[in-house]
C-alpha cells in the first residue's frame, strides 16, 4: 500500500493482516482483479487536530480514520486514543473489522480511526477539545449510511457521547446513529460494557461443548484486564472456572488455585487501584513477561496486537488460545502454537460481540426503538453461537486451523458482494 512503508518484521500488524489474507485469497482461489481491490483500503483520511491545551497552549495531534471497504454497507469501527497509534495499525484494524463484520453477517464494512496522543496524560477537557475538533475534521466522511465510529483502546462512552454531539451540531438536528457505544442516555444499548467480553466467553464454551470438555475444569490465564479481559473474567467466574493469572500494564498475579475474581474486580474497577498494587492470601506477583509461561489450559490476550510472537509464543504452555484482542498472535507465533497443537479461536470470531452490539444500537437508533438488556443479550449470545457453528463446522470440513476457516468465511462474503457490484466507472 502506497501510503505505508513496505511491511517488515513481524512487529507490523499491517504484514501480519496482509500475510492472511494472501494465504486465504490463494485458498480460495480469488480472482486477481479481486484481490487487487481487497489488499487495499478504500479511503484512508489523515488529518492535523489542532488542541488548546489547559494551559493556553496549542498542541497538533495526528489522527486518522480508515474505510477498508464498503461494500457491505456503510464501514465500522472503533477510535483509538494510544501513543502508539499508526497509520499502519489503523489500516490493519480496518481490514479486521471488514472480516469480521462478514463472519457475524451483519450489513457493516469495516472502518477503524485513532489519534496518535496519551489520553491518561490530558485533562477531561482537552480530551473534549480534541475530540471534537478531530470530528470536525473526519465529518465529510462521517455519518450513519458512511462510517459509524465506536470506542476502542483509550476512549469510552463519553467521547461517543462528544462525538455524536459534535456531528449533529454540524448537521443542525440529533443524529443518535452516527456513533454506537454512547450512554443509554442518548442513545446508546443496554448490554454494550459486556459485549465483547462476553462474546469471548461464548465462544470458549461452545469450543468447550464440542470438545466434551468441562469449562470449569480449564484453568485460564488472561493478558489484559481492561473492558475485555475482565468481563470474560467475570462470566468464567460465574461458571467456576480458575483464573489462575490476571495482567495489566502494571504487572501481573497469579494463584495456583484460581483468583478472588469478585475481590479483584472491587480492587480494580471500584477502588481504582492496579493489578500490581492487588494482595490476597495465595497471590504470586509476576512480571508481565512472566504471565505466558504460566500453566494453564486456555490463555486470553485481549490487550494489545502481536504480543505473542516468536519470543513468547514458546512459552505458551495452554493448549487453547481466545483472541480477546485484535490480531495478538504473529504469523511467527501462529506456526510455532500451530506445531505444538495449540487451539486458536481467531480474533475475527472471539471477539466480535463487541461490533456485534454496536449493530444492535444503531438498529435501535434508526427504529427508534429500544430493547431490554436481556433482550441484547439473548440476540448477541444466538449470533455468536452460530457464527461459531459456522467457523468450526468449516473448520473440520476443510481440515484447516480456525483462524483460516473464519478468514475464509469473511473474506469470501466480502468478496461475493464487491464481485456482484463491480468497478464503477
Amino acid at each position: 500500500m502506497d501510503l505505508l512503508q513496505p511491511p517488515t518484521g513481524e512487529s507490523s500488524m499491517w504484514s501480519t493482516v496482509l500475510h492472511e489474507f494472501e494465504a486465504v485469497a490463494d485458498r480460495l482461489g480469488m480472482e486477481d482483479s479481486t484481490r487487487e481491490r481487497l489488499s487495499h483500503p478504500r479511503r484512508v483520511l489523515i488529518v492535523s487536530v489542532p488542541t488548546r491545551m489547559d494551559d493556553g497552549s496549542v498542541k497538533a495531534f495526528t489522527g486518522y480514520r480508515v474505510q477498508y471497504s464498503l461494500s457491505r454497507g456503510p464501514s465500522k469501527g472503533g477510535i483509538r486514543y494510544h501513543p502508539e497509534v499508526s497509520l499502519d495499525d489503523v489500516v490493519a484494524l480496518a481490514a479486521l473489522m471488514t472480516w469480521k463484520c462478514a463472519v457475524v453477517n451483519i450489513p457493516f464494512s469495516g472502518g477503524k480511526g485513532g489519534i496518535q496522543c496519551d489520553p491518561l496524560s490530558m485533562s477531561l477537557g482537552e480530551q473534549e477539545r480534541m475530540t471534537r475538533r478531530y470530528t470536525n475534521e473526519i465529518s465529510p466522511i462521517l455519518g450513519p449510511d458512511r462510517d459509524i465510529p465506536a470506542p476502542d483502546m483509550g476512549t469510552n462512552a463519553q467521547t461517543m457521547a462528544w462525538i455524536m454531539d459534535t456531528y449533529s451540531s454540524l448537521v443542525g438536528h440529533s443524529v443518535r446513529d452516527v456513533v454506537t457505544g454512547k450512554p443509554v442516555s442518548v442513545g446508546g444499548t443496554y448490554g454494550r460494557r459486556d459485549a465483547t467480553g462476553l462474546g469471548v466467553f461464548v465462544c470458549i464454551d461452545e469450543l468447550m461443548r464440542r470438545k466434551q470438555t468441562r469449562l470449569v475444569d480449564q484453568r485460564v490465564a488472561i493478558q489484559g484486564y481492561g473492558n475485555v479481559g475482565s468481563v470474560v473474567a467475570k462470566y468464567l467466574c460465574m461458571e467456576g472456572s480458575p483464573v489462575v493469572a490476571i495482567s495489566d500494564v502494571s504487572g501481573a498475579i497469579h494463584h495456583e488455585h484460581g483468583l478472588d475474581i469478585k475481590g479483584l474486580q472491587q480492587h480494580v474497577w471500584y477502588d481504582g487501584g492496579t493489578i500490581a498494587e492487588y494482595d490476597a492470601p495465595g497471590v504470586e506477583h509476576l512480571d508481565g513477561d512472566e504471565l505466558f509461561g504460566v500453566d494453564c489450559d486456555i490463555f486470553v490476550p485481549a490487550a494489545l496486537g502481536g504480543v505473542i510472537n516468536s519470543t513468547t509464543a514458546p512459552q505458551i504452555r495452554a493448549s487453547i488460545i481466545a483472541e480477546g484482542a485484535n490480531a495478538p498472535v504473529t504469523p511467527e507465533a501462529d506456526a510455532i502454537l500451530g506445531e505444538k497443537g495449540v487451539t486458536i479461536i481467531p480474533d475475527i470470531l472471539c471477539n466480535a460481540g463487541g461490533v456485534l452490539v454496536s449493530y444492535l444500537e444503531w438498529v435501535q437508533d434508526r427504529q427508534e426503538y429500544f430493547w431490554s438488556e436481556e433482550e441484547v443479550i439473548d440476540k448477541l449470545r444466538r449470533t455468536m453461537v452460530s457464527s461459531f457453528e459456522e467457523v468450526y463446522q468449516r473448520s473440520q470440513r476443510d481440515g484447516c486451523p480456525m483462524r483460516t476457516a473464519a478468514l475464509a468465511l469473511g473474506i469470501s462474503r466480502v468478496a461475493e458482494v464487491a464481485e456482484a457490484r463491480g468497478v464503477f466507472p
